[in-house]
C-alpha cells in the first residue's frame, strides 16, 4: 500500500483531522475502566483481572511501537492507519465473542494483545508525516494529534457508560457493546485512512522549511546514542509521576480530605478525574505549541522542575487547601501530557526526520516502563502504609517524595542532552541509498 501523495494546493490543515481520527478513537484506552465493575460481577473476576486486557495492552503498545517503528517509516501513514483499523477494530470484535460465550482470555487476547497491537502502530501512525507536513511548528501539529488521545476518553467514557446501561451490564450486554464499539470505531478510523496525505517530495507546502534540512539520523544509529537514552528516562520519568496520579485519582483525593471538614463524595471524587482528563488533553496541545516558541529543553524544564514543585506543595500542604490540591494535581496532569506531545518533536531536533517515526516508536518503551512503575509506586506504598496503620494523606507522602525525586532524576537526564555528534549523520546524498540497505537489514 504505497502512500498517497498530496496533490497540487493539498491543504496540510487536512492531515491533523486524520491523525485525530485514529488518535480520537485509540484513546478509548484511557475509558477501560468503565468495563471494570461489569465484567468484575458477569465473569466473577477480580480488580486485578479485570485490570488486565488494559496493562497488556498498553505494554503491547510499547512492544508494537517500537518493533514496528520501522515498518511505519517504511509503508507510510496509510499502511499504518489500516492495521491500527483492523487490529484495534479487530481486538474489540474478539472481546465481544469473548464476553458472549464467557471466555475471559478472549478478551485479554482481543482488546489486551490484539488491540494492543492496534494502539502502538496508530499511535505512532500520523507522528513522521504530521512533522514533515510542519516542519515550522513541530509540537503543535504532533500535539493536535496526541491530543486525540489523550482526550478519546472524555468521548469514550460517557457512551459507553450509555451502551452497558442501554444493552445492559450482564455478559451479553458486554458483548454488544464491544461490537458496537469495533464497527463505531473502524468507520471513524477509516476517515483518518481516507483522508491522509504525504508531501510531495516529502517537501512541506506554504512556505515552510524543508523537511529533510539539517541532522538526519537512522533509528538504527539513534538507539546507540546517548541523546535517545537520555530521551528515554525524560520520558519515563515524566509518565511515572504523571500516570502515578491518574492512576489512583478518585481514592486519592477521597483519602486526603477523609478527615477534614470536607469531605470528597464519590460524585466529585469522579468530576475530579474527569478535570485531570481535560486537563491532560489541554496540556498536549498547549504545552508542545509553547515548545516551539521556547524551545524543547526548555519546556522539559518546566515539565520535570515545576512538577518536582507541584509533588512538594501537595506533599506539604495538599490536605489543609482542596483547592490547591486539585490546581497542583491539574498542573501535574498538563505536563503528563505534555510531555507526550513535545517528545516527537524533542525527538525530530535532535536525529531530523528520516526515520522519526521509528525513533519515537522504540522510545516509547519508556512508556510501558513507566505504566508499571507509576502505579506500582503509589499503590505498594499506599498498601504498606495503611498496613501500618496510618491513614488519610499520610498514605501517599512516600510515593510523592519518590516522585520528586524521579523528576529529578529526569531534570538531570534532560540537562545532558546534547547535538548528536556528526558520525551518527548520514550525509544526504546517500539518504536513499541507506534506507535501501537498511531495508533488508533492520529489523522491523
Amino acid at each position: 500500500m504505497s502512500p498517497p501523495v498530496a496533490s497540487p494546493g493539498w491543504s496540510r490543515w487536512l492531515v491533523p483531522p486524520a491523525a485525530l481520527s485514529v488518535h480520537l478513537s485509540i484513546g478509548q484506552a484511557y475509558a477501560w475502566s468503565v468495563f471494570k465493575p461489569p465484567l468484575e460481577s458477569a465473569l466473577d473476576l477480580s480488580g486485578t483481572q479485570s485490570a488486565l486486557p488494559f496493562q497488556v495492552a498498553i505494554v503491547m503498545l510499547g512492544l508494537s511501537a517500537a518493533f514496528g517503528g520501522t515498518l511505519v517509516e517504511r509503508n507510510g501513514p496509510r499502511w499504518a492507519m489500516t492495521v491500527a483499523l483492523v487490529c484495534f477494530s479487530s481486538g474489540f470484535l474478539i472481546s465481544a465473542l469473548g464476553a458472549a460465550t464467557q471466555q475471559y482470555w478472549l478478551i485479554v487476547l482481543g482488546y489486551g494483545f490484539v488491540g494492543g497491537i492496534g494502539l502502538g502502530i496508530g499511535y505512532i501512525s500520523p507522528v513522521s508525516t504530521l512533522i514533515k507536513w510542519f516542519p515550522d511548528r513541530p509540537g503543535m501539529a504532533t500535539g493536535i494529534a496526541i491530543m486525540g488521545f489523550g482526550g478519546g476518553a472524555l468521548i469514550a467514557s460517557p457512551l459507553s457508560a450509555q451502551m452497558l446501561e442501554s444493552f445492559g451490564s450482564d455478559n451479553s450486554g458486554i458483548a454488544l457493546a464491544f461490537l458496537v464499539h469495533g464497527v463505531t470505531y473502524a468507520v471513524f478510523m477509516a476517515l483518518g485512512v481516507l483522508l491522509v496525505r504525504v508531501p510531495r517530495g516529502e517537501k512541506p507546502v506554504e512556505g515552510g522549511p524543508s523537511a529533510v534540512d539539517g541532522v538526519q539520523v537512522s533509528a538504527r544509529d539513534a538507539v546507540r546514542t546517548p541523546q535517545f537514552w537520555c530521551l528515554w528516562v525524560v520520558l519515563c520519568m515524566n509518565v511515572t509521576a504523571g500516570i502515578g496520579i491518574l492512576e489512583k485519582a478518585a481514592p486519592m483525593i477521597t483519602d486526603f480530605f477523609a478527615d477534614t471538614s470536607t469531605p470528597v463524595s464519590v460524585s466529585a471524587a469522579a468530576g475530579f478525574v474527569a478535570l485531570l482528563s481535560a486537563a491532560n488533553m489541554a496540556g498536549r496541545i498547549g504545552w508542545s505549541s509553547t515548545s516551539d516558541l521556547i524551545g524543547r529543553k526548555n519546556m522539559y524544564r518546566v515539565y520535570l522542575g515545576a512538577g518536582a514543585l507541584m509533588y512538594g506543595l501537595i506533599a506539604l500542604f495538599g490536605d489543609s487547601s482542596k483547592p490547591l490540591f486539585i490546581l497542583c494535581a491539574l498542573v501535574i496532569l498538563s505536563f503528563y501530557g505534555g510531555g507526550f506531545a513535545t517528545i516527537p518533536a524533542y525527538l525530530k531536533d535532535l536525529f531530523g526526520t528520516y526515520q522519526v517515526g521509528a525513533i519515537h516508536g522504540r522510545l516509547l518503551t519508556a512508556w510501558s516502563t513507566a505504566g508499571v512503575l507509576g502505579p506500582l509506586i503509589v499503590n505498594w506504598i499506599a498498601d504498606r502504609q495503611e498496613e501500618a496503620g496510618k491513614h488519610g494523606a499520610s498514605l501517599y507522602g512516600l510515593s510523592f517524595v519518590i516522585m520528586i525525586g524521579l523528576l529529578g532524576v529526569g531534570f538531570v537526564a534532560n540537562e545532558l542532552v546534547r547535538p548528536v555528534h556528526p558520525s551518527r549523520h548520514i550525509p544526504a546524498p546517500r539518504k536513499e541509498t541507506a534506507d535501501a540497505r537498511r531495508q533488508h537489514s533492520e529489523p522491523a
